[in-house]
């Protein structure tokens, strides 16, 4: 294991380093401000912490360094979308993502490395803190259980996006502790994989209305499995969490239990999925609220708000005179590719938003296509109520569907498998196709297109399937506004294996000991 120096986090250790270094100096605590010394304390105060950590799922930019919604930063990585804005200086490191030239100098990698072990300190930090705080057990049980899952949610956007990252399970208590070690993926998915069952354990199957949002037992066996498929795929072994073998037996038992006894199900309209009427439904297994509460107008500090960046992002840059849409900034324009294949899908409609459905005055910005997502959009029922538009979009982001469940388990060979894939096409009026690996894969992009997910689903497929998909020449549609066909092209660069580079900023923090990901 190799090193590295976690700067990006010292912000967050600061008031750590504070009470560490005045030992020697003043043996007082302060008795009339909140510390750490003297905060964690009671029931309240832990459940404070625990809504610390769920606060930085919401986190779709780091001040100062960059915006990395998860969807739009997936999404731009796939073939799906390309990089949109305004123009190419706008979209410039957004554009870098789309053509697999990131720079180990990119801010977006940056700010997302630095989000999430912002998550992970604050899960670290409040399981440290718990056993000793004035609670009940069962409070202690089921608040433990929902910081192990969010470690572990946090841990797997980490290691999918950068591969070799350093695990860390405790606070950094002070300088000697700066330089930690760089963990081998197998040790950073197994802890996933121990976290996520623990917490299986220990979780609930419900939460009541106001607790909406909150972490069950069913999404952590639903990330389980997603963690699962993709380890499996990328690196052709099974997970171990402790004494637990997590295999495609065990897996599949987790998928079977949440499919039959969870209570999840299908929405009978498709599109309930992205509206409002359709958030904590019934087939939102792990969602995350966004929304205007705060109202937000604070450009400095973004992520002091509640709004969906992702859904501002995507969303068409409509300026004036319309009544549907506000004020989008178009990136992530969807590719023709994408409406080429789903092209005779009644999910389409409800996928991809079409330039001339648009109303009001449209500004065409870079790599426009004529296509843009409506998952995530600027749409009008999703505007805020007060506070600067751009800021409170109200859009969840749906991180695990009940139909991404179905259709996780078809993929493993469930004897339901062709029950599965039957429930899930014909939601949306579809026939039933034979329960193929290929027809699995298939509809998993049809009716998951935009969510952020197709990217991985071709990476644990192999560096030639993702040769073959990511790179591109040449496909231009009808709308695409630039005559010029380079701007749209992209070549997979399989030497980085589809990892993002460990920021630059870490390596020479590290004095280089911590090592760059190949390909860069």
């Amino acid at each position: 294991m190799k090193n590295l120096k976690i700067k990006s986090v010292l912000a967050l250790l600061a008031i750590f380093m504070f009470n560490a270094c005045s030992e020697d100096f003043l043996d007082l605590k302060p008795l009339d401000v909140e510390v750490t010394t003297n905060f964690y304390t009671t029931e309240e105060e832990a459940f404070q912490a625990l809504v610390a950590i769920y606060d930085v799922l919401t986190y779709q930019d780091t001040p100062f360094i960059h915006w990395m919604p998860f969807v739009t930063v997936s999404d731009v990585l796939s073939d799906d979308a390309f990089a949109g804005g305004s123009d190419p200086n706008d979209g410039f490191e957004w554009d870098q993502l789309n053509n697999y030239r990131t720079r180990p100098v990119s801010p977006i990698a940056h700010a997302i490395w630095i989000k999430n072990y912002i998550g992970v300190f604050r899960a670290n930090l409040f399981l440290e803190v718990i056993d000793d705080i004035d609670a009940s057990e069962s409070f202690k049980r089921r608040t433990i259980a929902e910081a192990k899952f969010l470690r572990a949610y946090f841990y797997l956007e980490q290691v999918r996006f950068f591969e070799n990252i350093p695990l860390l399970l405790e606070t950094i208590k002070g300088p000697s502790e700066y330089t930690q070690e760089q963990n081998t993926p197998q040790e950073v998915y197994n802890q996933i994989a121990l976290d996520l069952v623990e917490a299986i354990a220990d979780l609930p199957e419900t939460v009541p209305p106001n607790e909406a949002g909150r972490i069950t037992k069913w999404a952590a066996q639903a990330l389980l499995a997603r963690t699962y498929l993709f380890y499996n795929g990328v690196y052709g072994g099974n997970l171990t969490a402790g004494s637990t073998e997590v295999d495609r037996t065990f897996v599949l038992e987790q998928l079977r239990e949440l499919i039959e006894e969870s209570g999840h199900d299908l929405f009978e309209d498709y599109s309930h999925n992205f509206s409002l009427v359709g958030e904590f439904g019934i087939e939102s297994v792990f969602e995350i609220s966004y929304g205007d509460s705060p109202p937000w107008g604070d450009w400095d500090y973004i992520r002091g708000g509640n709004g969906n960046l992702a859904a501002q992002m995507q969303g068409p840059r409509v300026v004036a005179g319309s009544q549907n849409w506000n004020r989008g900034w178009s990136f992530a324009p969807v590719s023709h590719k994408l409406y080429e294949f789903m092209q005779d899908d009644p999910r389409r409609p409800y996928t991809i938003l079409l330039e001339e459905e648009l109303d009001g005055t449209l500004v065409k910005g870079y790599q426009h296509t004529g296509y843009f997502s409506r998952k995530y959009t600027s749409d009008a029922e999703h505007w805020g109520t007060d506070g600067s538009p751009e800021l409170n979009r109200t859009v969840n982001h749906r991180v695990i569907r009940f139909s991404d469940v179905l259709l996780m388990a078809a993929e493993l060979d469930s004897p339901n498998k062709q029950e599965y894939l039957n429930r899930v096409r014909a939601r949306v009026g579809l026939d039933p196709v034979d329960a193929t690996l290929d027809n699995i894969l298939r509809e998993r992009r049809l009716e998951l297109s935009l969510e952020g997910i197709r990217y991985y689903d071709v990476l644990r497929r192999g560096l030639a399937y993702a040769t073959q998909e990511f790179t591109y020449s040449g496909i231009m549609g009808p709308n695409y506004e630039s005559p010029d066909q380079v701007i749209y092209d992209a070549t997979f660069n399989a030497a980085t294996r589809g990892f993002l580079p460990i920021p630059q900023s870490e390596i020479d923090l590290s004095g280089g000991v911590f090592k760059q990901n190949d390909g860069y």
